[in-house]
């Protein structure tokens, strides 16, 4: 049943091509069947933003169509949600709507004023004039008590008000324009794709601003400390790095994000009304054990491309001339393809097409797992000069003869990721 989800532990499957939500209810089933466990994550089995149907030349109503044949055709009968992924203006939300989605993620990261992380207090000063300064005063320097998340003073107020004033200004005229068009609905808020991590004392302030005016959302996407890039396991903080650009040894790197976890769990443990939601949560394989230590009952986890690099592992393993073809195009489309993402692969620690030996093992290697994750739109709508696809068709055509392959390296691979939120009976 297609249905808003509440805030009930979710997960969201994207699918770039449309053919991977068998897979997906395979890993949910698996998971729901093992014995003396318990596992309550409900599924999104419909998600796609904006730049990710820009890319593919989808539609939202294909997309959920697609999903929907899926849920069907598996007999489905539970309930499972569809996302509107990465709003950012307002006519983003009339195809969305329209289509049926119940799930609507607004990303106001164009309106964050990321220098205001960093600019001093007479910066903060000077960029302060039009604020509601008495207001602000009122609601959150009367407290001289210390929370886990902090406790505001003139600067940090200021900062946080002016990094993510606007913001929530542009998330409120979306929720009032989306509660216009339709009753009854799932609203996240995406702050993830900044250049600064939100604090807890500034994940306080957004949701505090956005009840104080109303909004009532499900769920909130902060920016982690750290990286969590696409297609990869958890990154630290790379001005800590003892051995490679953009990685911290594991155990150091995951002990201070569970310090910072623990904080703003403490945020959304005060307000009680929503859960937190993970961004590029595919393959953070070493992290969802501190999401489901501190959010268990209380999380969402977005997924997308690590489907279609499931995709191109069975074509690997099916057609390895087919996938060398793609990964090479891929690495010349890379450097164009990476802007609108937080990557750090680089082409020169990325093997070489006539280097690859054993092509499924390609996707294990961190570089061009990247490389083939952002260049999805690019591979799946290239065409020849006589206008024909250049990969679709044969990549598409393969995963239909052989949806048993696909399915299975999507069952496996989903485990893995839903296995860290089972409860012990």
């Amino acid at each position: 049943m297609l249905t808003p989800l509440s805030i009930k532990p979710s997960f969201g499957f994207g699918d770039r091509i449309g053919l991977a939500t068998r897979g997906h209810i395979a890993a949910l089933r698996h998971v729901a069947n093992l014995q003396h466990s318990t596992f309550n994550v409900q599924p999104i089995f419909a998600q796609q933003s904006v730049r990710e149907n820009t890319r593919t030349g989808r539609t939202p109503q294909q997309v959920l169509n697609d999903a929907r044949r899926a849920v069907e055709a598996a007999g489905w009968d539970a309930p499972w949600g569809a996302d509107a992924d990465h709003l950012k203006s307002l006519d983003d939300l009339p195809p969305f709507v329209a289509a049926g989605y119940t799930f609507f993620t607004v990303d106001p990261g164009a309106h964050v004023d990321n220098a205001a992380a960093a600019d001093p207090l007479f910066v903060l000063e000077e960029k302060a004039h039009g604020l509601d300064w008495d207001r602000l005063e009122a609601l959150y320097l009367h407290s001289k008590e210390e929370q886990p998340w902090g406790r505001f003073d003139r600067q940090s107020l200021l900062r946080a008000a002016l990094k993510y004033g606007k913001a929530i200004e542009h998330t409120v005229s979306m929720y009032q324009r989306l509660s216009e068009m339709k009753d009854d609905f799932d609203f996240e808020v995406s702050v993830d794709e900044t250049d600064a991590p939100t604090t807890p004392l500034e994940h306080f302030f957004i949701a505090s601003e956005l009840i104080r005016l109303g909004v009532r959302f499900t769920s909130l996407a902060p920016r982690f400390i750290g990286r969590f890039e696409k297609g990869v396991d958890y990154i630290g903080d790379p001005s800590m790095n003892s051995h490679r650009p953009g990685v911290l040894p594991g155990g150091q790197a995951l002990a201070t994000l569970d310090a910072e976890l623990a904080r703003h769990a403490a945020v959304t443990a005060h307000f009680g009304t929503y859960k937190i939601s993970l961004h590029s949560g595919s393959d953070k394989f070493s992290v969802y054990p501190l999401l489901a230590k501190h959010w268990g009952k209380r999380i969402h986890i977005k997924t997308a491309g690590t489907s279609y690099l499931e995709a191109l592992r069975t074509i690997a393993a099916l057609d390895a001339n087919l996938f060398r073809e793609i990964y090479a195009f891929a690495r010349e489309r890379y450097e164009n393809d990476r802007a609108s993402y937080h990557v750090s692969a680089e082409l020169g620690r990325a093997p070489l097409p006539e280097d690859v030996k054993d092509p499924p093992a390609l996707l294990e290697q961190f570089d061009a797992r990247e490389i083939l994750h952002v260049t999805f739109g690019s591979v799946l709508t290239e065409k020849t000069a006589a206008g024909d696809w250049r990969f679709y068709s044969r990549l598409m055509d393969l995963l239909r003869a052989n949806p048993e392959a696909y399915a299975a390296n999507l069952e496996r691979h989903f485990i893995r990721h839903l296995q860290p939120f089972i409860t012990p009976d």
